[in-house]
């Protein structure tokens, strides 16, 4: 797994290996994103859970095992982060820094293994979360600078120090003993044998650590497309019209096709290089896009979410041919269409209220953006340049995300002169952004050469007729 991805887990206990020499916490989390108190810190200090959903179970040849027992878990607590931190140095210094989950029989269910760290001294390394009734494994990797006190902070932690402070409590009550479930660790790496936990007496539990709820969602407002049978509700605004003033790459007539459940789409005589992917699904559940290639195998995702009623304009490349082939998953009705990239949505000072991951353009001078993002899950953000790129039919190689972060933020991203492409990769939920402090263009616009005017005059016709 890659930065950024998720998959489900069998709802099993399961046995987790972070290597590789790093100390280990798993917090446990409320849907507000915060602890409850200390007992929901699992550390060296305090190795077991009071409820018995994760422990653990030691370290052995640099890797740290513990156990999380999903079935365990009570009904308060949505997610398990699982930290890793180092005392000396940082986690760049860390070889091959990774965290696997196990099933019973040994078989590996989930891994991501840390290719970008840097200064940080803490990470969450990954998550399991609640989702659809049941569970997902998330790869993180968001690193703390400040360490575990930052960490612990962000996430309703009063520290002294660097270390989760613990308050005198009174003992909880005894915990009803379970029968151990059998696990057989897989040949290469076994691990030590299951950790004995200590008597519920010695289990600190204290007093819940307050907390301010993050403010409701602000609904996004839908409006329903006419068009065949099955209808699909799409949100507002709509497809914009072209942007006068961008430069990069060719502009054509949209491609729209509506249809229900699972299919494979087929777009032709589209100009290479590339595009906008504008996706609504009317149905719960799983979507997921890929675009397929000449030996019609699935490329990298473009799509992979459980949100109900998927909203999102993804980035896609028409290759060569000018044929984009995609392979949808759905269960429900859906309508998608491919744009050319002029008709995305353009960032100015005024607010822009949006839902889902997207595509915007920036042709101003230099200026900050600002983004407020109302979803629980990941906000991925990349920005590619083009003011001296000169080839219409690809994009500048990505130099990495400008934010990736996950749950309820307020970021602010430095932005260079346009003509440039921001693109919020993952942000499965409601989002907001305007520009800051916007200055006049230092130097004449590039990237790609004036569009051709009867083309936009055309362009700007179609897509009008698609938002009646």
């Amino acid at each position: 797994m890659i930065k950024g991805d998720n998959s489900f887990l069998p709802t099993v206990p399961l046995r987790l290996a972070v290597r590789n020499g790093v100390d280990v916490a798993v917090l446990l989390l409320t849907e507000q994103g915060r602890v409850r108190g200390d007992h929901d810190i699992v550390f060296h200090g305090a190795p077991v859970h009071p409820s018995g959903a994760a422990r653990l179970l030691g370290e052995e040849d640099g890797t740290v095992w513990l156990d999380a027992g999903l079935t365990a878990v009570e009904g308060e607590i949505v997610r398990l982060l699982v930290v890793g931190s180092t005392e000396a140095g940082a986690l760049r210094d860390v070889d091959e820094l990774s965290v696997e989950a196990l099933a019973p029989d040994g078989t590996s269910v989930a891994r991501y293994d840390v290719t970008d760290a840097g200064g940080e001294t803490a990470m969450v390394l990954a998550e399991l979360y609640r989702k659809a009734g049941g569970w997902k494994f998330r790869a993180v990797g968001q690193g703390y600078v400040n360490g575990l006190a930052g960490l612990a902070t962000d996430h309703g932690v009063e520290v002294a120090g660097s270390a989760p402070a613990q308050a005198p409590v009174q003992a909880p009550a005894p915990v009803p003993p379970q029968a151990p479930v059998p696990f057989q660790p897989p040949v290469a790496a076994p691990g030590p044998a299951p950790f004995q936990a200590p008597p519920a007496a010695q289990v600190p539990v204290p007093a819940p650590v307050a907390f301010q709820p993050p403010a409701d969602p602000v609904p996004v407002p839908v409006a329903k497309v006419p068009g065949p049978v099955p209808t699909v509700v799409v949100p507002v605004p709509a497809p914009g019209l072209i942007v006068p003033d961008w430069t990069f790459g060719s502009v054509f007539e949209p491609y729209t096709q509506t249809g229900r459940d699972n299919d494979v789409i087929t777009a032709e005589g589209l100009p290479p290089g590339p595009v906008v992917v504008d996706l609504a699904v009317d149905a719960e559940g799983y979507t997921g896009l890929w675009p397929l290639n000449r030996f019609n195998k699935d490329g990298e995702s473009l799509v992979n979410s459980t949100e109900d009623n998927f909203r999102g304009r993804l980035l896609a490349h028409v290759p060569g041919n000018g044929r984009l082939r995609l392979r949808l998953r759905a269960d429900g009705p859906w309508r998608l269409q491919v744009l050319p990239l002029a008709a995305a949505r353009h960032l100015s000072e005024e607010p822009m209220e949006c839902f889902g991951p997207d595509v915007l353009l920036h042709t101003g001078g230099t200026a900050d953006l600002a983004i407020r993002y109302r979803g629980k899950d990941n906000l991925i953000v990349y920005l590619y340049e083009l003011a001296d790129h000169d080839d219409p039919t690809s994009l500048p190689e990505q130099q990495g995300s400008v934010v990736n972060e996950i749950g309820r933020r307020r970021e602010t991203v430095p932005l260079p002169e346009g003509p440039l492409l921001v693109h919020l990769m993952r942000a499965d939920g409601p989002w907001s952004a305007r520009l800051k402090h916007l200055q006049p263009h230092s130097r004449p616009s590039s990237g790609g050469g004036p569009s051709n005017v009867t083309e936009i005059d055309k362009a700007q016709g179609w897509l009008r007729r698609g938002r009646r």
